[in-house]
């Protein structure tokens, strides 16, 4: 991970050498449909969104570049349609529809290759190496639940014992760029986000009391991976660098 990110350090720095005409800068963003492997199972997805700010190097013909971008992205998941054995009668109980959300603060560095489409239209790949920091959840929520039903826990512990602020992950995509102008350009892009870590990691916890039966328990590990697909819609604007010579 470190010499990956060390390598494409030193692309920027030979781009940035062999190529001072200027660079892209721009906004995107747009939603967001993020899946978890909850001991690797999958869960049902959650629709969110996500927002990023990046900056692009310029290249002679625009052919390949090298990006840099920070953003602000949900990741996570949902239960829906899940069923629980009521205690009391036998029967089974629809639980309401659940969401558990990660805000996480990212970076993303990264290289795109570019090919003609259409007049001032081109489309273009790309491949990133991303690290993330959590900034937040809505685990709370679940609090409650869990402290009534220690033995069950089936929500996640809101906890940064067993949450994860930092991960990492790729980032591989691509789009369309259109021209709308000499300094204005528009961007549609899809883009699959893999974490290699775990956002959460909870291992086994014995001896819990059912409230129930007050017979002791133990809650079984937990470990959750984010899976995130994004849909973005985006600006970019050219910086021109001019050099005059005496």
């Amino acid at each position: 991970m470190k010499k990956s990110i060390f390598l494409i350090a030193m692309l920027f720095l030979l781009q940035g050498r062999s190529s001072a005409q200027g660079y892209y800068f721009g906004v995107k963003g747009g939603l967001s449909l993020g899946v978890q492997s909850w001991n690797g199972f999958e869960r049902d997805p959650l629709v969110a969104y996500h927002g990023i700010a990046f900056i692009e190097s310029l290249s002679e013909g625009n052919r390949f570049s090298l990006f840099a971008q920070a953003g602000y992205h949900q990741r996570g998941s949902a239960f829906r349609n899940q069923f629980f054995t009521n205690v009391f009668n036998g029967g089974y109980t629809r639980a309401p529809a659940t969401e558990f959300i990660f805000n996480n603060a990212a970076l993303t560095l990264g290289g795109k290759q570019k090919y003609d489409f259409a007049k001032g239209t081109k489309v273009y790949y790309m491949f990133g190496i991303r690290g993330e920091y959590t900034l937040s959840t809505n685990l709370g929520d679940y609090e409650e639940f869990n402290e009534l039903n220690p033995g069950f826990a089936i929500y996640p512990f809101n906890t940064y014992e067993f949450i994860r602020r930092i991960n990492y992950g790729i980032m591989v995509g691509g789009g369309f760029e259109v021209e709308l102008s000499e300094f204005v350009g528009g961007m549609i892009e899809f883009s699959v986000n893999p974490d290699f870590s775990d956002q959460y990691r909870q291992p086994p916890i014995p001896n819990v009391t059912d409230p129930y039966t007050n017979e002791s328990r133990t809650v079984p590990e937990r470990r959750i991976r984010n899976l995130t697909f994004e849909v973005s819609l985006g600006l970019r604007f050219l910086r021109k660098i001019i050099y005059i010579e005496d």
